[in-house]
């Protein structure tokens, strides 16, 4: 309640010194000590008195006379003469609660001979041993405020307004007194969003050279729609008799709530409460709703370990017949990510592989990290026992199930955080099932990967590169003396940590084989230019490539590896995402590949300027040069004129845009153009396009198709990644022809094993034409 509450009361300085000595307004020991003192006779008024309530009270109550008599309970009722004054009124149904022994006792001695009828229970109005819906009003007067002391948190109003809930008969009125400040009213209004009418009233106060705080009286009306409704008033905010930090406590209260309120009812995307679901806002939890879907929060407070993200899911009409009537299905977060279960089309496959009339799909993060999945379990079990449909049965089991990670064994090599990209998390793996691809080539091996994951965007692995044992991958000699040139320039940065290129027989990066299947469908891409790559690998002559976002520098490095004819250019934005790829995945730089630390749209822009004029480049700053010196900090252009591949692959900060890559500026059509123009004439777009929405990529699409003369697409079977490949040469591959062309580019590509080229011209015949 607080401390502010006690200049409230209007009675002798000495009971207001008195009141200072509660501290707890939560103790019975306390209040106790307080009315013994006062004594029998010295009633304590909280905020206003009867003749600024008499009024709105009684006509919110109705005519005493009514048959039958209203029952009101008043709770926390204290020494007050609130119920006295009722009584007098004509209301005789009364029934007063307090946890006193002491206050009740003396207010059922003064009132024993002249207000017979009325009732005194000593009794915690938290947990109240009454029936279900015994009362017509429920009167509250500082009850409330008195069990949200802010330290305290909500636990004890919680349990309270549960109790009046419970207590009221349909259509009876909840009515507070309260000093509506914003700790109470955010626990007071969510509480009666649902099958509620509610409104706020301000009390007269009586005349003071002053402003002080007011008092307000909260009224819901208990109803049988599950119509969410608005939070009226009935008061003008700028007329309030009060001072400005209570006046506006309550307008932002309101308005908060009612735009809430606003949300739910235009159907807007909404994560209910247990106890939203309870009060109706989904109808009867108790019933199958077949094909109904909506996303919750379950636990968090009380004796929940936890809080937790889930989905609950109605199986479509016809898809029994079920093995359960409730499933709870566990999804860990290494995988919460994926379309299976980020989307509704692959949440809707979950429900029907589970077998599961209702299921529920629980979605982990890292708040759960450190818990089994027993704890979890438990701490489950009893939440999802109230959704289950049908009638209570103590005997039904509910199955938990579990979408297992698929990882054996994880280590966390590093972690780091960026000021531009966040903490950065380096992780080796084992995975309990390979691709039988993997098997193939390395049957006896036990294979290990390692992973780039940025925490800013849940679940999303950045990078991931093979790990094999030093010569297992048979490395050239030219890498191994690009290494050897590295590593001068690597021993002068400060703090040198642990790297993937120690001596000994260590676990090292594999560069001839893309984990990642989106980089491997990139690759697949070039088999629309594979002709042009062939003319100009056949001449001995260098097709220029730029990739746009660096990563773990697994995409560059295989590019270096297995198309020695291609010059890279690398252009990232963090240079801590550099220093990564190089002490933990391999990454180097020689003559034909390169890194340019600034932005990509401003070095992209800077490549067009360079191509018209048709001249070499200029770096102002630190050329980056065979012998590794440093990036240009953000004044480069490109080495050469124009690009024959030009790639991005960024992931984007803001996820508002409805994309994870690239950042939106990547495909505003301002920018697609400046690619265009900084093109070769046979030159190949390549955008790694990460959304969830079906909007957001045909409005990528619709842009590329008005700047390149054509367009392809490649889908990732069960992934969200969509390849899109714009080219902006007059003629372009047939499709009769890509067979063709994806041999052809096998051929370009020095693979060392056969099986990984296959991998990739399978991709390659996935790709269709959209324009």
């Amino acid at each position: 309640m607080g401390k502010k509450k006690k200049n409230q009361s209007s009675s002798s300085s000495s009971a207001t010194d008195l009141l200072q000595t509660l501290g707890d307004f939560t103790s019975k020991e306390n209040w106790d000590k307080f009315f013994t003192i006062r004594g029998i006779g010295d009633s304590f008024e909280w905020y206003a008195e009867w003749p600024q309530l008499r009024d709105p009270l009684i006509s919110l109550i109705g005519a005493p006379t009514s048959s039958p008599p209203p029952q009101i309970l008043v709770p926390g009722c204290g020494n007050s003469r609130l119920s006295e004054h009722l009584y007098d009124a004509g209301f005789h149904g009364i029934t007063n609660v307090d946890f006193s022994k002491v206050v009740i006792s003396d207010m059922l001695r003064r009132n024993v001979r002249d207000r017979s009828d009325m009732r005194w229970r000593v009794m915690d109005m938290t947990s109240m041993q009454f029936m279900d819906e015994t009362f017509d009003v429920i009167l509250d007067k500082g009850g409330l405020d008195a069990l949200m002391e802010p330290e305290l948190g909500h636990k004890l109003g919680n349990q309270y307004l549960s109790e009046v809930k419970r207590l009221l008969k349909s259509g009876g009125k909840f009515v507070c007194l309260t000093l509506a400040e914003s700790h109470v009213l955010g626990l007071l209004f969510p509480k009666f969003r649902f099958g509620w009418k509610m409104s706020v009233h301000a009390i007269p106060q009586k005349s003071s050279s002053e402003p002080s705080l007011q008092t307000f009286m909260v009224v819901a009306d208990k109803e049988n729609s599950s119509v969410v409704l608005q939070v009226t008033s009935s008061f003008d905010h700028s007329s309030l008799d009060c001072n400005k930090n209570q006046a506006f406590g309550i307008h932002e209260a309101l308005e908060s709530e009612n735009q809430t309120r606003r949300e739910y009812s235009h159907g807007s995307d909404i994560l209910y409460s247990l106890e939203d679901l309870q009060l109706g806002a989904k109808g009867d939890m108790k019933n199958l709703s077949p094909g109904c879907r909506f996303e919750l929060i379950l636990g968090g407070e009380g004796d929940f370990c936890f809080s937790y993200r889930a989905v609950l899911l109605d199986a479509r009409e016809n898809s029994g017949p079920f093995m359960y009537n409730c499933g709870v299905f566990i999804v860990p977060k290494t995988r919460a990510h994926e379309w299976l279960f980020s989307s509704e089309e692959g949440q809707w496959l979950v429900v029907e592989s589970s077998k599961a009339a209702r299921l529920i799909m629980v979605l982990l993060d890292t708040s759960h990290a450190s818990a089994s999945m027993d704890e979890i379990q438990k701490d489950l079990s009893p939440l999802v026992k109230q959704l289950a449909p049908g009638k209570d049965d103590q005997g039904a089991q509910i199955p938990f199930m579990m979408a297992g990670d698929g990882i054996k064994h994880r280590n966390v090599v590093h972690q780091a955080t960026s000021s531009l990209t966040g903490p950065i998390i380096v992780e080796d793996l084992v995975y309990e099932n390979v691709d039988p691809e993997f098997s193939r080539i390395w049957p006896s091996e036990d294979l290990k990967f390692r992973r780039l994951v940025f925490q800013r965007t849940q679940g999303l692995v950045q990078s991931e590169a093979l790990l094999m044992r030093d010569g297992s991958s048979h490395r050239t000699d030219v890498e191994t003396e690009r290494k050897k040139a590295s590593s001068s320039s690597k021993s002068k940065r400060k703090g040198t940590q642990r790297r993937s290129d120690d001596s000994g027989n260590q676990l090292k990066v594999y560069h001839g084989y893309l984990a990642s299947s989106y980089h491997m469908g990139i690759i697949s891409g070039f088999t629309l230019i594979s002709s042009y790559l062939e003319s100009v690998a056949s001449v001995g002559k260098s097709v220029k490539a730029v990739v746009i976002g660096l990563g773990a520098g697994l995409l560059p490095m295989f590019l270096h590896e297995c198309m020695p004819f291609v010059g890279i250019e690398a252009v990232e934005l963090d240079l801590t995402m550099l220093n990564l790829a190089e002490d933990y995945f391999g990454f180097t730089q020689d003559k034909s590949l390169k890194v340019h630390i600034t932005d990509g749209i401003k070095f992209v822009r800077e490549m067009k300027s360079s191509s018209a004029t048709d001249e070499m480049s200029v770096v102002h700053g630190n050329e980056i040069t065979s012998n590794n010196t440093r990036s240009c900090n953000g004044n480069c252009t490109a080495s050469n004129a124009r690009v024959d591949i030009l790639i991005i692959d960024v992931d984007s900060p803001d996820s508002s845009s409805g994309m994870t890559c690239p950042a939106a500026d990547f495909v505003e059509g301002s920018f697609l153009l400046t690619v265009k123009d900084a093109l070769s004439e046979q030159g190949l777009f390549i955008v790694n396009l990460v959304s969830r929405s079906q909007a957001t990529k045909d409005m990528v699409i619709s842009r590329m198709k008005m700047v390149f003369n054509h367009l392809f697409c490649l889908q990732l079977e069960e992934d969200v990644n969509l390849v899109l490949f714009g080219l902006s040469s007059e003629s372009c591959i047939k499709d009769n022809s890509f067979p063709e062309a994806a041999v052809q580019l096998g051929k370009l590509v020095k693979f060392q094993h056969l099986e990984i080229s296959q991998s990739i011209m399978d991709a390659a015949k996935k790709i269709r034409c959209l324009k």
